[in-house]
């Protein structure tokens, strides 16, 4: 469905000299250097497949997005889209394909949202029934039938996140690009929007491309996640394989007891070798260490002889630390 082969995307920037002299040299003679926005992206995602794309500001998440539609020209390299070039912008393209931006509404300020959705039916040529049954399936999976005739001004930021993925699915597009689908919204906001993508991309099976630097976005959305760093693709493949092929070490919890007689500071005299082990978080209540993987049963082992542990687990390291390592290590 989406098929990119070494897609870049570059542009010249003025670069002033520093100080009054700089600034009067730049009169009359210009520096410019290479901005690489995006460098030799390959990608490919199917049917019913959401991927992730991760990556600090200015890594090429927004650009990739607004390149694959048409929004935007390449410098260079193809892309295909349900068999389009997304740059040429035909019509038949744009009717099988959907933009959410978080940041930016397509729907009128001014206006009911049931009347926002009437016109984009007459923009889509959508068939009167077909409408109907897709609106009312859309309201009801986002619990949002009473807020209709409600002015899209007079909603809340949540109310409207929703509205405007209605407004982007009324035509049952094939390809779905989400950027920032959930920015700004609170924790409620946030799981409902999460819901109802799962539940859309069970039933329509659309190629979703989703950024966020939200990582609960991301573990609960996509099996598959590709990083880009300042411009490049430094990961592709499942969440899972991060952690097999990046991390190094393992939290070992211990959650402690009531203190037997004479051992109330247990959890404060406990070491663990410095070599191989770091102490994340030690309180009266819980005992917390970074462990190398190959300590952890003597780390476990140690942790139960040394204090009061009620319950002990193990668990692999946070995700999104791993995903920070990979986007702020430097390039080989």
């Amino acid at each position: 469905m989406i098929h990119v082969e070494h897609l870049s995307k570059s542009f010249r920037v003025f670069q002033k000299d520093p100080g009054f002299r700089g600034s009067l040299r730049s009169l009359f003679k210009r520096k410019w250097i290479e901005k690489h926005a995006l460098k030799d992206l390959n990608l490919h995602v199917g049917p019913g497949e959401i991927v992730g794309l991760v990556g600090a500001n200015g890594a090429g998440k927004t650009t990739a997005v607004k390149m694959l539609a048409g929004i935007i020209h390449p410098t260079s390299g193809t892309a295909n889209v349900l068999g389009h070039t997304p740059w040429q912008r035909k019509n038949a393209f744009r009717r099988e394909i959907a933009l959410l931006m978080g940041q930016k509404a397509q729907l009128w300020w001014d206006l009911p949202a049931g009347d926002c959705f009437e016109l984009l039916r007459d923009i889509y040529s959508l068939p009167e029934a077909e409408f109907r049954k897709t609106l009312g399936s859309l309201t009801a999976m986002l619990g949002v039938e009473g807020q209709l005739r409600t002015q899209i001004r007079r909603l809340s930021l949540g109310e409207r996140m929703k509205m405007e993925i209605i407004a982007a699915l009324l035509h049952q597009p094939k390809v779905v690009f989400l950027d920032e689908p959930t920015i700004g919204l609170d924790l409620t906001a946030q799981r409902a929007v999460r819901k109802f993508l799962l539940e859309y991309r069970a039933s329509h099976r659309p190629a979703m491309i989703l950024t966020s630097h939200y990582m609960e976005d991301i573990e609960q959305l996509c099996e598959r996640i590709v990083i880009l760093r300042e411009g490049e693709k430094v990961f592709d493949g499942p969440l899972a394989d991060i952690q097999r092929a990046h991390s190094v070490r393992k939290v070992v919890i211990a959650r402690l007891g009531e203190p037997a007689a004479g051992s109330e500071a247990a959890w404060e005299r406990f070491e663990l070798p410095a070599a191989w082990a770091s102490a994340v978080r030690r309180t009266a209540e819980e005992v917390r260490y970074s462990v190398d993987r190959g300590r952890v049963a003597e780390a476990a082992s140690r942790m139960l002889q040394g204090m009061p542990v009620a319950d002990l687990s193990i668990e692999e390291e946070d995700i999104s630390n791993l995903i920070e390592a990979l986007l702020h290590r430097r390039p080989q």
